[in-house]
């Protein structure tokens, strides 16, 4: 109950911002509840001008269906004014609260999205926020009329007939307890629900990226029993939750019932006596129907507020994780970059449980090439992430140009590194746009020529729109040679003063892999580049290979040193070789 109240704090702080949209929405709910009050009065003094055969006021009964006629129009423009802006509160503290959670995500440091499902986090953003904005919209259109429906026709009972009056709200209790105790139970079951659909999403996106290796393994039966067992308990703890939702509207009716008979015998024994009119009673039987309505729709409301606040649950948990440590008040952009960089007694692990890296100590000059090599799980791959500063040390100092990489801001320091990894990533949209990610204001001619050196620009031509060709975020109909192709263009046209190249070349072949060699020749010419590669051929050139294992650098020397020394290197190289 904790976490409901401070999730609905939390909702209610972003709705404060459109405080002036909410005082107009309550203002029209009013006029609205006023003019739909009024009426039953028209139609009880209607009424009393029949009074029997030959005996009606048509000229009083003119006046009052003026009257009701315009009460119906000011109450249908109350009514669509409302809706308008109680739609234009929602969607905007939708977008709010989206928007805050996307950028959010952009500075969450990558240990939170490394142990997260990718499927879960989208869930969060996309499914979380819409099924809050279902249940905030309809707060907005009934939770504000029904409370004032419910007051203003206490106020119009009164004014008829208090006793009647008394019998009503003696009887309310009843169903304000039933609605509050449904709401208990409903929100802890309808965020079991949201939990267990991120779930499913997670195992879907999963299996949908991936399609061709669940079926090359034949893994289809085992996905889909899979996807039954959580499809069973999304099933069965959504069942619960529509079940315990359910109840309150049957249960509301029932008091509903209640209501209306009360005042449907007082008001009938008080007619008798003379103490109301039978126009007065025709009012009072419309206003219990009138009171009783909200009651059902704001326990409709609550059980959607459930839902909704279930899912904006999840979704603040997104946007309270801890971003990546802040840029230090003292930090520098990096310029003039002379390409040293110095690793003084690195320590590092991604759990403390499990040591990786433990006292790494490299010195590197300008413009050399680095090779990194070592059996998967050696570490390769995270010295690359220290670099970046996709992860900062446990101790120990990464110094790049003479700065520590934590006094200096973390765009300046990556703007400065061009990176080619093994996986690629290319964003939905035209092959120029592609290329130019890291360059939006390169020139036609800049693209081509960046193309060429990494002879990309042949199979790009041949293309059916050419350069602007789109394709999707996983490369459309690109082979996995022609993706990287254009990742490698894409830091040809940017040419920073470092590299790193992580696999670059694994998925192209032998031919084309001796062209771009050639194109990283030209590129890393003058440039400190860091080279991690299993193909041990790739990397004879290089002015340093650093091998390493368990977190430590065993060997470093040149190609033909490591050879000569018969160590750990030779075997690796020599492997690849074994006939």
């Amino acid at each position: 109950m904790k976490k409901y109240k401070s999730t609905l704090k939390r909702v209610l702080s972003y709705i404060s911002q459109y405080k002036w949209g909410v005082a107009a929405s309550i203002v029209l709910a009013a006029i609205t509840v006023a003019t739909t009050l009024y009426a039953p009065i028209l139609v009880g003094q209607g009424v009393d001008l029949i009074v029997g055969p030959g005996q009606v006021d048509f000229a009083g009964l003119l006046v009052i269906l003026k009257k009701i006629g315009c009460v119906i129009l000011i109450t249908a423009l109350s009514q669509w004014l409302m809706n308008h802006i109680n739609n234009q509160i929602t969607y905007r503290v939708v977008k709010d609260i989206r928007t805050k959670a996307f950028n959010h995500l952009e500075v969450l440091p990558l240990k939170y999205v490394d142990s997260h499902q990718y499927g879960d986090i989208i869930s969060r953003i996309i499914a979380d926020i819409d099924q809050f904005s279902e249940g905030l919209l309809m707060g907005f259109t009934q939770l504000f009329t029904g409370v004032l429906t419910i007051l203003g026709t206490l106020g119009f009972m009164l004014s008829v007939n208090p006793l009647i009056t008394l019998v009503v709200v003696l009887v309310t209790p009843v169903s304000l307890f039933v609605a509050a105790f449904i709401a208990k139970k409903t929100f802890t079951m309808f965020r079991l629900q949201s939990e267990t659909r991120g779930e499913m999403t997670s195992l879907v996106d999963e299996m949908l990226g991936n399609q061709k290796i669940v079926q090359a393994f034949g893994h289809e039966q085992e996905a889909q029993k899979e996807f039954e067992e959580i499809n069973e308990r999304l099933r069965a703890c959504s069942l619960k939750a529509i079940f315990f939702s359910s109840i309150t509207n049957p249960a509301t009716r029932f008091v509903n019932g209640l209501v209306y008979a009360s005042v449907g015998i007082v008001g009938a024994f008080a007619a008798v006596r003379g103490m109301l009119s039978v126009g007065q009673l025709s009012c009072f039987l419309s206003y219990a129907n009138q009171y009783t309505k909200p009651f059902n729709e704001i326990s409709g409301v609550v059980t959607e507020l459930q839902n909704a606040l279930a899912s904006a649950s999840r979704v603040f948990e997104l946007i309270d994780e801890k971003t990546i440590i802040e840029d230090a008040e003292d930090a520098v952009d990096l310029k003039e970059v002379d390409g040293s960089v110095k690793l003084d007694q690195v320590y590092f692990s991604y759990s403390p449980e499990v040591s990786l890296i433990e006292d790494l100590n490299l010195e590197v000059k300008p413009g050399q090439r680095i090779a990194i090599v070592g059996p998967t799980g050696c570490g390769k791959t995270t010295v690359i992430n220290l670099l970046m500063r996709f992860y900062d040390v446990d101790s120990g100092s990464i110094k790049v140009t003479g700065y520590d990489i934590r006094h200096l801001t973390r765009k300046s320091l990556r703007t400065n590194y061009g990176m080619v990894l093994q996986e690629t990533w290319l964003k939905s949209g035209t092959i120029r746009e592609n290329i130019a990610y890291g360059k939006p204001e390169a020139s036609e001619e800049e693209i081509i020529r960046a193309a060429k050196e990494a002879h990309a620009h042949s199979f790009i031509k041949r293309m059916p729109n050419g350069y602007d060709t789109v394709i999707s975020e996983d490369g459309g109909n690109l082979s996995q040679g022609q993706k990287q192709l254009l990742c490698i263009a894409r830091v040809m046209l940017c040419l920073p003063p470092m590299l790193i190249l992580d696999e670059a070349t694994s998925s192209i072949d032998t031919r084309t892999e001796v062209m771009i060699q050639q194109a990283f020749a030209k590129m890393m010419k003058g440039r400190t580049s860091f080279i991690v590669a299993h193909r041990l051929s790739t990397i004879r050139e290089a002015d340093m290979i650093l091998v390493m294992k368990d977190g430590h650098i065993i060997e470093q020397g040149t190609h033909e040193t490591l050879l000569e020394k018969k160590g750990f290197y030779a075997e690796l190289y020599n492997s690849q070789f074994a006939v």
